[in-house]
């Protein structure tokens, strides 16, 4: 499935966990399900625990991981002094 397919399963509502990403609308914050894939929860622990969950829900948290991880280059901040003095370098 296509990135952008499975973006389409990461959904926000104000009524859902505060507005934070969630899956498919149901109660699984994009970051908790993070949380756990970054641990020492396999994939296939993850849908056992929570049979509501689907394959391509785990892939679109990893989707929507890469998407936030793409920055722009930024400029770097001016390095500023105790007395908040900017050094110019």
């Amino acid at each position: 499935m296509p990135a952008e397919e499975l973006l389409k399963r990461i959904t926000t509502s104000p009524e859902i966990c505060h507005g934070k990403p969630c899956v498919r609308g149901l109660r699984y914050p994009v970051e908790f399900l993070l949380d756990l894939l970054s641990g020492d929860t396999t994939e296939a622990e993850i849908l056992a625990d929570y049979p509501d969950l689907e394959p391509d829900d785990l892939r679109a948290v990893h989707a929507y991981a890469a998407k936030l991880s793409r920055v722009k280059r930024l400029e770097p901040l001016p390095a500023v002094t105790r007395e908040g003095l900017v050094l110019h370098g």
